[in-house]
């Protein structure tokens, strides 16, 4: 049985640093919530922006009992100035979470984040491609003159992932060949939260990767020889690919076949799961197959197809197959 964390007493604990509790929380996500490297980053630079605002304003370093609804909403409001709501959201949900942590640990007697109301957000429609232009971007490595043939088809496989798989872009940078089960023709993803899936590869995706596979080898450092072991996806010196380079092989290739420089990866992650749910799929199958914790992050492509759902309507409904008065 898991012992309980010791409670601290509130008279020493509220006048402990800031800086110090921001320490013990983000050691918390990284030994027992175990949270990417990524989220442990962006988490310390929210929170370290708020004691450093608080260091300035007070012209000493913060005490935990200095994080007050007054000081956090004066921050918001100097952060409103540049940043976007969303941003904004983002800061405040991290320092919610930090102080939930310590009012668990006994730190705090209250959560002073608790009455502040999350900024207002316009949602913005997810980027897509229909599935015709979305074939010319999946296509369009075949006919690149300027990659080697190793580049190509590992262009092609990277691009089958994002679409045909819906992985996310860290997922697919991610990717080691020991993931990847060809004979079964399925992949195991570590998704956000450590949290493992199996995702089936279709037969374009299969095919691709089998065709990689076959010339994986020619991509390695021209003078010393140097490959990646671990990496399915490898860049022409042998390294794994990274996140800005995967961003860039789907602009070029959006240009290409589809001019459209501005197109990103999860745009195909996007067209995956609107493409499926346009075919007939189930939300709930959508939502195992992209990872998503919650059916309502899926459901955000409801409205994406409502063509379908029209059609949906008017073959299934009783109203809509009424017939007219005089036919």
């Amino acid at each position: 049985m898991r012992a309980q964390p010791s409670k601290t007493k509130l008279g020493s604990s509220t006048k402990d640093s800031f800086a110090q509790a921001i320490e013990r929380f983000i050691e918390h996500l990284g030994s027992e919530v175990r949270a990417s490297p990524h989220t442990l980053a962006a988490y310390a630079r929210d929170l370290e922006q708020l004691e450093a605002h608080l260091k300035a304003e007070l012209r000493r370093a913060p005490r935990i009992s200095d994080v007050s609804k007054l000081s956090i909403r004066g921050w918001l409001g100097e952060l409103a100035r540049n940043c976007a709501p969303i941003t904004i959201g983002r800061k405040l949900a991290a320092l919610r979470t930090c102080f939930r942590f310590l009012e668990r640990q006994g730190e705090v007697d209250r959560d002073p984040t608790a009455l502040i109301a999350r900024p207002k957000l316009r949602r913005k429609s997810p980027m897509f491609l229909n599935a015709e232009t979305t074939a010319e971007v999946v296509t369009a490595p075949v006919s690149d003159a300027k990659r080697s043939e190793a580049e190509r088809l590992r262009d092609a496989l990277l691009l089958e992932l994002l679409y045909g798989c819906g992985l996310r872009l860290r997922e697919l940078t991610g990717l080691d060949l020991d993931q990847v089960h060809a004979e079964n023709r399925e992949i195991r993803i570590l998704g956000k939260g450590r949290k493992e899936r199996i995702v089936p590869l279709g037969t374009p995706a299969a095919h691709a990767l089998e065709a990689y596979l076959a010339r994986r080898s020619e991509l390695k450092h021209p003078k010393t020889s140097f490959q990646d072991p671990r990496s399915l996806l490898l860049g022409r010196r042998g390294q794994r690919l990274g996140a800005r380079r995967v961003q860039s092989i789907v602009r070029r290739y959006g240009a290409l076949g589809a001019g459209r420089p501005d197109l990103h990866p999860h745009a195909l992650r996007h067209s995956c799961a609107t493409h499926m749910l346009e075919g007939g799929a189930d939300l709930r199958a959508i939502q195992e197959l992209l990872g998503h914790a919650s059916l309502s992050t899926t459901q955000r492509y409801t409205h994406l197809s409502l063509d379908q759902l029209t059609r949906v309507y008017d073959s299934a409904h009783p109203l809509a197959r009424r017939r007219e008065p005089g036919k």
